[in-house]
């Protein structure tokens, strides 16, 4: 997604919009489909490592996208979904495929080059409060309430910690942390633009997003062609992080997360976010035996105090508290 996460997925704001109201019978509980969800999503940058193995950012951003349009077509065949016939509803979708998969596929498979896996895993973790931030421009109707002003510079504070800003601006990892930066910041106004443009069309989630992927792997192609070979072996492992990340991060993921929403409601599938970092954590360091710096999981913890702050959510759990302790 959600590089991934989630936390995010294409067309989280469309499927969140578009979902139908909780169903009676799911093949399996929706809290099982939330953890695979999450679990996908912070394999993410662990597959992006593999991809980068043999082929270059490009090529990864690519890769991933050829392969999750492959999956959404067949999921979309499956379910007898039609893609949008509408040229509007088109005009936007390649603005979204811009936005959220062309620009920050590039940018994170480009920062893995620079920094760990988890690193990128945790930065993509403050991936709402560049949302919240964008949607109180954008929307003049969304109140900057105190919450909200908090919870955003909270997690600008856990995002200095992680980056561990005290180390000066020369790091040689500054390319890839402003990259994967630069990455949550178009997810940040992505989601705002197709809540504005794409919320209420008639056409289902799965037909949008699959519009979404394919116009995605389409501007994508004149890239990959001047990109070039691919600049090592294209081993078993490569082909394995790619599968992951196409047929899993964008195919099996986005059906995960239909189904949360669906089952649960956009909120609490809004809450894949908390895990996915700690996800990109474990596999981080127990599969690619990278190094945790005391400051990233400091800095991760603040980041994600910040988005519970910026949704209230501490201020649920404080009334809820007080509700069921009696005195």
């Amino acid at each position: 997604m959600t590089a991934t996460g989630r936390a995010p997925v294409e067309a989280t704001a469309q499927a969140s919009a578009a979902a139908p109201a909780p169903a009676a019978g799911t093949r399996f509980p929706w809290q099982l489909a939330f953890l695979v969800l999450a679990s996908i999503w912070g394999c993410s940058f662990y597959f992006i490592k593999l991809g980068l193995v043999g082929l270059n950012p490009i090529q990864v951003a690519f890769g991933r996208l050829f392969i999750g349009a492959i999956t959404l077509v067949i999921l979309a065949t499956l379910s007898r979904t039609r893609l949008p016939r509408n040229a509007s509803t088109w005009r936007h979708l390649f603005v979204m495929a811009v936005l959220m998969n062309v620009i920050p596929f590039v940018l994170f498979s480009y920062g893995e080059t620079q920094v760990s896996s988890i690193l990128a895993g945790i930065i993509n973790g403050a991936t709402p409060l560049a949302t919240l931030a964008v949607v109180l421009v954008a929307f003049p109707e969304e109140d900057p309430t105190p919450s909200r002003v908090a919870g955003l510079l909270i997690g600008f504070l856990g995002v200095l910690v992680v980056v561990g800003i005290w180390n000066g601006l020369g790091s040689g990892q500054l390319p890839g942390v402003l990259a994967c930066i630069g990455a949550i910041c178009c997810y940040g106004v992505s989601f705002p633009y197709g809540r504005r443009h794409l919320t209420g069309l008639v056409d289902g989630p799965i037909s949008l997003a699959t519009g979404q992927i394919l116009a995605a792997t389409l501007l994508m192609v004149p890239l990959v062609v001047l990109s070039g070979g691919p600049p090592g072996p294209i081993t078993s492992g490569v082909v394995f992080g790619m599968v992951g990340l196409g047929a899993l991060g964008t195919g099996v993921a986005y059906v995960l997360n239909y189904r949360v929403v669906a089952a649960a409601g956009g909120t609490t599938a809004s809450t894949v976010t908390y895990l996915t970092p700690l996800v990109a954590i474990l596999v981080g360091i127990a599969v690619l035996n990278e190094q945790l710096a005391w400051n990233e999981p400091i800095g991760g913890l603040i980041v994600v105090l910040g988005v519970a702050v910026s949704q209230g959510r501490l201020r649920g759990l404080v009334r809820r508290f007080r509700t069921e302790v009696p005195g």
